[in-house]
Formats: structure tokens, sequence, C-alpha cells
């Protein structure tokens, strides 16, 4: 399977049980669905999320790589996004498309989309202890910021990053 350039396009209904499969996977694998907490029934809730999110997902022609949802404040799954900004969410790669650069294509995606948007900045949230998460945020130019921190649940703490974005002054 060639992954060079995976397409970055809106999910279709069509898409949704793979993207469940997948994301749940890449979290299950990545060790974050090791407590029961109920998140894996969230992330497997695809059409919930493409009801309330822009669900994106990267895929090489009909078959779909990764998802990410991106959302705006006061939205059903924004979490840290504040007006003017953006966020995303439930970024998830099928661990057999690892390290090909589908995530990065998605984030691409996202930041661009907060871009014509005219957001002032995206921002993510990310366990603590997911480095390659951190590696990647970190080549697009997102920066810790404490104040987004937080704790969903007892032991599930989520660092906040922030990436400014160019605004056109008029």
């Amino acid at each position: 399977m060639s992954v060079a350039a995976p397409i970055v396009r809106r999910a279709e209904p069509a898409d949704f049980a793979e993207v469940a499969r997948l994301t749940v996977d890449a979290y299950r694998a990545d060790g974050q669905l090791d407590e029961d907490h109920g998140y894996g029934e969230l992330l497997a809730d695809v059409a919930d999320r493409a009801e309330h999110a822009e669900l994106l997902v990267a895929a090489d022609g009909p078959v779909v790589l990764g998802a990410v949802a991106f959302v705006l404040p006061g939205t059903r799954f924004a979490e840290l996004s504040r007006p003017g900004e953006a966020e995303f969410r439930m970024l998830a790669v099928d661990p057999a498309a690892q390290r090909r650069g589908v995530a990065r294509a998605l984030v691409r995606a996202c930041v661009e989309r907060a871009t014509v948007l005219g957001c002032g900045s995206l921002v993510i949230c990310s366990r603590e202890r997911n480095s390659a998460a951190f590696a990647l945020y970190d080549s697009f130019g997102f920066v810790r910021e404490p104040a987004l921190d937080w704790t969903p649940v007892p032991g599930v703490n989520l660092l906040g990053l922030r990436l400014k974005l160019p605004t056109t002054v008029t």
C-alpha cells in the first residue's frame, strides 16, 4: 500500500465503520484505553462525531488510514478552544499505517482549515506520555501552554499545546 501522499478529505458515512475501528485500535495500541473510562465507546461513535465536528480522514485511494475531528469553540467536542480559535481531537492513525506521514497530513489539514477560517490559534491536548505526538506537534510549531492542561478523569493527565496562526490584518 502506497501512502507517500495520503489525501485528506471530509469523512463520508461509508467511512464511519473503518474510522471507528482504526481509532479504537490506535488508542488501544498506544495504551490509552487500558483503563475503562468509557472513552473507547466515545471513540467508536463516529456518526456522532461527524455530526458535531468536521471529521477528516486521510486516505490512500479507497483505504482510510487515519482520522481527526476538527472542532470550533462552543461545539460538542470542543474542550480547549475559545472564540477565535480552533482545536482538533481524536487524531488517530491505523497502527498498520503509522510512521508514514498520515498524522502529519491530518494535522496540516487542521492547520490549513483553522487558517482559512481566520482563527488566531489552533489548540490540542495530548497525554503526557505520548512523545511521538509531542514531536509531531513541535515540528509544526505548537508550544506547551500549561494553562490548557487538564485531567478529564483521575489518572489521565492531558497537556495543552497552542499554535499561533498568521492572521490577516484588514
